[in-house]
């Protein structure tokens, strides 16, 4: 029978932990060999590096509401005449799917120098695109409606990626919103039926006389306003027609992603006696300062 071997110490050499230590080394190399492959979870090339930063939201979520956006005082200064009927400044308002993205309200008083017609819309622009930011898709909104106007400077926005989302969500308003009719045949401002003649600032009537009381003049023109909002102009148009006058006073300003549209319309009969560029176009910008400090309530 063959010896057991022996250590120096006079202990036997276990054959076991001979093997697992074998088994050991063996494991060792192979973990070494395959920690090459291994991606270190601090390695710069590692991270969001393929995820795709979102553009910053507006700085709205919500709307004010247009009926309740303007003061009593000033719908009593814009729409005199109808102190005693206190529904008149309550204002009718406009059908919307969503009023934290669309609201309107519209107005109307009788007064001895005509029918005053006030019509107010704001509108929260969102961008459905990551890459677009909300401010930016309202600057492009507004832009187009300052070259639509024909407001001096005014240029197309470079083309931007829009969705079907976003197109389809900024359209809800109904048309009691902007520019519509009513019973009294009082249309928008595109209106140019029959013998109208469309004349911005326009300071003669329809028979070639001028209204002393008008005071149309280059400070008065269409133009772009400063120290409203983020941006903002102002425009104003003289229609005549057969059955009378009238001057249609639009401001137009952006605050971040929200857009605020007023239209102030004065009609009349008496086509000696224009309505004034001056008080409507400075009646119209005090509703346009108030409302920007209610959006920043």
């Amino acid at each position: 029978m063959q010896p057991v071997q022996r250590r120096g110490d006079g202990r036997r050499a276990a054959p076991a932990v001979a093997v697992l230590i074998t088994v050991l080394i063996a494991a060792g190399l192979g973990g070494c060999t395959g920690s090459d492959s291994t991606t270190d979870p601090d390695d710069g090339d590692s991270g969001d590096s393929g995820t795709a930063s979102s553009a910053e939201p507006g700085r709205y979520r919500t709307l004010p509401e247009a009926c309740g956006a303007a003061s009593r005082k000033t719908l009593q200064t814009l729409l005199p005449g109808a102190e005693q009927d206190d529904k008149a400044y309550d204002g009718q308002a406009a059908v919307t799917y969503d009023i934290d993205r669309r609201d309107g309200c519209r107005w109307k008083v009788e007064t001895t120098s005509g029918t005053r017609y006030l019509t107010l819309d704001f509108q929260r622009v969102v961008s459905y695109d990551p890459s677009v930011s909300d401010d930016d898709r309202a600057q492009e909104t507004y832009e187009k409606k300052a070259v639509a106007a024909d407001i001096p400077d005014a240029t197309s926005p470079p083309a931007s990626p829009s969705s079907p989302e976003s197109d389809a969500g900024d359209g809800d308003s109904s048309a009691s919103a902007g520019s519509g009719s009513d019973e009294s045949g009082k249309s928008g401002k595109g209106d140019g039926g029959g013998k109208s003649t469309d004349s911005p600032s326009a300071g003669a009537d329809a028979s070639g006389g001028s209204d002393e009381s008008d005071t149309s003049s280059g400070d008065t023109a269409p133009r772009r306003l400063d120290d409203l909002g983020d941006d903002a102009f102002l425009n104003d148009r003289l229609i005549t027609k057969d059955s009378g006058i009238h001057r249609d006073i639009t401001v137009v300003f952006r605050s971040s992603n929200v857009i605020a549209t007023i239209e102030y319309d004065q009609w009349t009969t008496d086509k000696k006696h224009i309505p004034s560029s001056r008080e409507l176009q400075e009646n119209a910008q005090d509703l346009a300062d108030e409302l920007t400090g209610r959006l920043n309530e």
